[in-house]
């Protein structure tokens, strides 16, 4: 069976070991969901989207089509940049809610539970 990254057709020679991966992606996200907290008023449905996207039941495209909204908004360079007060997480916050819409049907209450937790303990 493929790794979670290897179905979304990353190259782990590139990216590293899947383990390494999933810490980095987990330690970023979590960064940047403590900075955007006060910008981002869905902050509950970012992190339950990563979840979502690490979920093996959550099909390929919906894993990928989630992976690339989370990567747009942990990435630091993007159209408006982060760091600019009031509207730096405003394209973040479009590209995130376009991507809700289109897979919230798969976003399934146990993942918003973890994400609950997740923010509750400040670990993801």
């Amino acid at each position: 069976m493929n790794t979670t990254f290897e179905d979304l057709g990353f190259d782990p020679e590139i990216l590293g070991p899947e383990e390494e991966q999933t810490i980095t992606v987990r330690q970023k996200l979590l960064a940047t969901a403590k900075k955007a907290a006060r910008q981002v008023p869905f902050m509950e449905d970012v992190v339950a989207g990563y979840y979502c996207a690490l979920d093996p039941a959550t099909p390929t495209k919906v894993r990928a089509t989630l992976m690339a909204a989370l990567a747009y908004f942990v990435l630091p360079v993007d159209t408006i940049p982060d760091f600019i007060l009031g509207v730096g997480f405003g394209d973040d916050a479009t590209v995130l809610m376009a991507a809700f819409a289109m897979i919230r049907s798969h976003m399934r209450a146990d993942h918003y539970d973890a994400a609950r937790e997740a923010l509750k303990d400040d670990t993801l």
